[in-house]
């Protein structure tokens, strides 16, 4: 995409803003900036941007499209909606709108190996990144992960690899963009809130195949009954992994290891008790970056060494510290319901979790359901908390216990906790409600476990 000269409104400067600003400003673009906060919270994001930016809007999203200066190409950040009343009014002036992981894919001369689903995205993208960096492979892990992709647009040949999470904010605003191999690990209800249902989110994550062509891969989870309902569209080579049954072509597990089918060659990678990282879920994302790695050429002993050595992601299922025979785990990242049931089959019984937070719209059945008994006491707090309660009560878990924040629900947990329990930090919500993010509420959580006698 030629930039030069090329008047570009910027939507929300969030995490990929700075260097997305810092990027168009090195290819001569004229920058102009909208954003929901105002001056004074955004003084420290805009000093080294000032002239960077010809107009700032701040305060809001104005209607009067005037006030924009006729952009010629608009980049949203992937928290801004884009139903936004004014966004509508430049689609129908047929205004380019795209996000960032588009504009960094055009610019990018490496091919792109991409990561989505509902849960598991920041493992499997980390995991797989490892995998290639073992390889050989010059790699850039970069995308939902933190790292925006703008930022190392210029760091790698079409020799190497860029590794990317992608979420469902970024997917409704790709247009070329076009992984060379992608995976789509699981689909479960998130974000309704934002995507009205559960169709509209699962074509949101479909659309990370949704450009690529018979040369490219598709690895979907086998096992995933609404990952496998939306497949049949695919143009790329299909690529599915599972851990519950035999497949004919893909990666499984048999008989305790995992196994790669693939163009009439089997080999065997690893005994699942190998791999460092805990829980059923974990041995899915094992497979899918897995199956990234062996689908792009690398060679099975690297792949088997990176999934030896992985030792997970900060903020999932993450062991924090053990106090008086009571161990603290952290998974501030579980923000749905089914990230939280995933860390309760995880982690070792009896437990006492800690819930709450942002409301998506989420319905908290399934999750009281899983406790089958692990659970022994449950400690709710922040928005969600009367839902949590009234869940709780409707299906006749009465071990819980309406607490005001973290701070409290830690206290009372290394009140309640004996020796050989484990408290869980598992929110099954988002964290905007008291947190700036989950790594935010993670760190909390992790400092106040750290504040306690033992």
């Amino acid at each position: 995409m030629h930039l030069n000269g090329l008047k570009v409104l910027v939507v929300g400067i969030g995490i990929t803003g700075v260097p997305l600003i810092q990027f168009l400003h090195t290819q001569g673009a004229r920058v102009f900036l909208n954003d929901m906060r105002d001056a004074s919270s955004l003084a420290d994001t805009l000093q080294p941007l000032e002239n960077m930016i010809e107009k700032v809007i701040l305060g809001g999203h104005p209607q009067d499209l005037s006030l924009y200066q006729d952009p010629e190409l608009i980049i949203l950040s992937p928290g801004v909606p884009v139903d936004l009343p004014f966004l509508r009014a430049f689609k129908k002036l047929n205004i380019p709108i795209i996000g960032e992981i588009e504009l960094a894919y055009q610019h990018m001369r490496a091919p792109v190996i991409a990561i989505t689903g509902t849960n598991g995205k920041t493992t499997t993208t980390a995991l797989t990144g490892d995998m290639f960096r073992l390889a050989g492979k010059e790699t850039e892990v970069v995308g939902n992960i933190g790292i925006p992709g703008i930022s190392r647009v210029d760091t790698l040949d079409e020799n190497g690899y860029y590794v990317m999470e992608v979420s469902s904010f970024q997917l409704e605003t790709i247009q070329q963009f076009k992984p060379k191999a992608a995976a789509l690990l699981n689909i479960t209800p998130d974000h309704l809130n934002r995507h009205g249902s559960m169709d509209a989110y699962a074509a949101l994550k479909y659309r990370i195949f949704e450009n690529q062509t018979k040369d490219d891969v598709a690895v979907i989870n086998a096992d995933d009954a609404a990952s496998m309902a939306y497949n049949s569209g695919l143009r790329s080579i299909p690529l599915y992994f599972s851990r519950q049954k035999r497949l004919s072509s893909g990666i499984f597990v048999d008989k305790d290891e995992i196994v790669f089918r693939w163009n009439d060659t089997e080999k065997k990678i690893i005994a699942v008790d190998m791999i460092q990282i805990p829980g059923t879920h974990n041995l899915e994302n094992a497979l899918a970056a897995s199956g990234l790695a062996l689908a792009c050429g690398l060679p099975p002993e690297a792949v088997a060494e990176a999934l030896v050595k992985f030792p997970g992601v900060e903020h999932r299922i993450e062991f924090v510290a053990e106090k008086n025979g009571v161990i603290y785990i952290n998974d501030s990242k579980a923000t749905n319901p089914d990230a939280a049931i995933k860390a309760v089959e995880a982690v070792a019984a009896p437990l006492i979790l800690l819930a709450g937070g942002m409301d998506k719209k989420s319905d908290f059945t399934s999750l009281l359901n899983a406790f089958r008994g692990k659970v022994k006491y449950l400690l709710v707090y922040g928005e969600t908390a009367p839902l949590l309660m009234e869940a709780s009560n409707r299906l006749n878990f009465y071990e819980v216990k309406q607490v005001k924040n973290l701070d409290e629900a830690v206290r009372v947990a290394a009140a309640l906790a004996e020796s050989g329990d484990s408290v869980l930090l598992s929110p099954a919500c988002a964290s905007w409600d008291m947190y700036a993010n989950f790594e935010e509420r993670g760190a909390h959580f992790k400092a106040l476990v750290g504040e306690l006698d033992g």
